[in-house]
């Protein structure tokens, strides 16, 4: 089968696309013949191990899984003997941080892993792009506590991350404001938000509105910037650990020495995730954004392209376009 792999951290041009063996299910996997990935922000930093942290879990000196990939959509077409939830023919989509391996045509997954049924109301190759950004929003959003009637600021709001955050707050009920660039101020009011700030003509730290949180979707601004916008006890999040860490020590200490407070939460996912975004998907609560999509053959393109800060929403790998 195709493959993208890569033997060695680095830039974009250590991938490259490969024949390698096609996966054999175990009796309580199924095997996905995957049809569209997704390339974001986590693949990049896996590839490029530029925070070296990273390294603890992919491979001290060189990847251990060489195929990178989290996200995907797909059709079953095996399953192990013992598998009773999904059946041959099924279209799922899902998250794989563990093993990754999605930038391939087939990738094997326990019955238990990360996945669910693909909804009716949208195609497959919009269904991979419903987890990557969406958890790691949830997760922030879960770990602030948001409450209906909140005030937050999203700050980076047109990329993968920060179009999920303000949709899955406005489901919340949260009131929304969206920092974005002139370009993009129609779209955020399509998806909702309340209020949006095109920082290009204005500065959200100059707004007389305090927020209970300021959401930093893409690590561009920082808490020392933010809390002069944040009520007395607001919170700040940010999805990058800062300069020199920053945000990571101020998670440790601001929660003890400091009435607003940084929190990191470590990004976790689960099935009922999974099932959760599928349902608000199903209900038109949550739409995935799609920039542009790039064929397998691209994938350095594709690659170059999220690095560039410049996508709206999610970059498609396709894979397979049968489906």
């Amino acid at each position: 089968m195709k493959a993208c792999i890569y033997k060695k951290y680095g830039p974009p041009e250590v991938i490259t696309l490969a024949e390698v063996d096609k996966p054999v299910p175990k009796s309580n996997e199924i095997l996905v013949q995957v049809k569209y990935a997704t390339v974001n922000r986590t693949d990049c930093g896996f590839r490029s191990a530029e925070y070296f942290i990273s390294r603890l879990f992919s491979g001290l000196f060189r990847p251990k899984n060489q195929v990178l990939g989290n996200e995907f959509a797909g059709i079953i077409v095996e399953i192990g003997s013992e598998v009773t939830g999904f059946k041959i023919g099924d279209k799922v989509f899902g998250y794989n941080d563990k093993t990754f391996g999605t930038h391939a045509e087939y990738l094997c997954l326990s019955e238990k892993s990360t996945l669910a049924l693909v909804p009716d109301n949208i195609q497959t190759s919009q269904a991979a792009a419903i987890c990557e950004g969406a958890h790691y929003a949830l997760c922030d959003i879960r770990a602030a506590k948001v409450k209906a009637g909140d005030h937050v600021l999203v700050y980076g709001a047109t990329g993968a991350i920060g179009s999920s955050a303000v949709q899955l707050l406005k489901h919340f009920g949260a009131h929304v404001t969206a920092v974005c660039n002139t370009q993009n101020v129609d779209l955020m009011l399509s998806l909702g938000v309340d209020k949006v700030i095109d920082y290009q003509k204005e500065d959200y730290t100059q707004l007389p509105e305090k927020f209970d949180l300021i959401f930093d979707a893409l690590g561009k601004s920082s808490f020392k910037i933010g809390k002069k916008v944040l009520k007395e006890r607001g919170i700040y999040i940010s999805t990058e650990l800062g300069k020199r860490g920053a945000n990571v020590w101020l998670a440790l200490f601001t929660p003890i020495f400091s009435k607003k407070k940084v929190l990191f939460p470590i990004p976790f996912i689960y099935l009922e995730d999974v099932q959760f975004l599928a349902e608000l998907v199903r209900t038109n609560q949550f739409k995935p954004l799609i920039d542009r999509t790039y064929k397998i053959e691209q994938i350095v393109e594709a690659y170059q392209f999220v690095e560039s800060a410049q996508k709206v929403g999610n970059v498609l790998l396709e894979i397979d376009s049968s489906c």
